[in-house]
């Protein structure tokens, strides 16, 4: 359903129980809320779970970039606001755990337990540079200029190879990702450096990252995991980028125990 929000028309999914837990779910750039399809299952029988389209993305209104990483997370908080949701445990893959960070850093009383999976608070200047080029890219050629090398970043070459289940799916959620919301959505993440912040971060917190993942390393989340006291990592073999589709179920199972552990004394 499409909600306009105080900052956006924005698309979400709403399932589970009215009264359980909400779980608020962020996607990565270039996809949509369907990358939380193989998470979808295993949530929504325990919890009221709310997946929504970034800015640009999917079926959320595109305007014009560039957009800001503070602009996405009062996105969510808008979204938050306008389903009546006070509090909610928070999950975002890539982008959307950079969304989650700046959520968790500015509005820290809005979320419960948070959730970073294959993602980093940092953009060195090499990284930057290769989403300029990205950005040129797509501007040039469309997504389909894009697709192909950026499926060979976010599985790895045998889960790739073999087409393991999802890939077609997400070749066709960036296919489908309009050109301006990729697009604004790279510029806001250009230059991304919380790393000084994330010691202010006081929320129970699950690092979760592929062995595999060339753009968000091992490296990455160790570095937010340092940062965030009492944060926990796990580091998923055999993934990518997109670990929560290539380990599906043992991403679910990650994600439903933390979740559900009893609240630290």
């Amino acid at each position: 359903m499409r909600i306009r929000t105080a900052t956006l028309e924005t698309n979400c999914e709403v399932s589970g129980p009215r009264d359980a837990p909400v779980v608020l779910l962020s996607h990565a750039l270039g996809t949509s809320l369907h990358l939380w399809d193989p998470q979808l299952a295993a949530l929504e029988s325990r919890f009221r779970v709310v997946r929504y389209d970034i800015r640009g993305h999917g079926e959320s209104e595109v305007p014009p970039a560039p957009y800001s990483l503070a602009g996405l997370a009062a996105d969510a908080i808008a979204l938050l606001d306008a389903l009546g949701v006070a509090q909610a445990s928070f999950a975002g893959i890539s982008l959307g755990g950079m969304i989650g960070q700046v959520m968790a850093l500015r509005h820290p009383g809005r979320i419960v337990r948070l959730i970073l999976g294959d993602t980093s608070a940092r953009i060195p200047p090499e990284g930057t540079q290769a989403l300029r080029e990205r950005i040129a890219l797509a501007r040039r050629g469309g997504m389909a200029a894009l697709v192909e090398a950026t499926l060979a970043r976010w599985f790895t070459p045998r889960f790739l190879a073999a087409e393991g289940p999802g890939v077609a799916m997400i070749r066709h959620l960036f296919l489908r990702t309009p050109v301006e919301g990729y697009v604004g959505c790279a510029e806001a993440i250009c230059g991304l450096d919380l790393l000084g912040e994330l010691p202010r971060i006081g929320l129970p917190t699950l690092i979760v990252v592929g062995e595999e993942d060339p753009g968000t390393p091992v490296a990455a989340a160790q570095a937010i995991h340092e940062r965030i006291a009492g944060s926990r990592l796990e580091i998923l073999p055999s993934a990518s980028h997109l670990a929560n589709v290539e380990q599906a179920e043992r991403f679910n199972r990650l994600l439903l125990e933390f979740l559900e552990a009893a609240p630290a004394a």
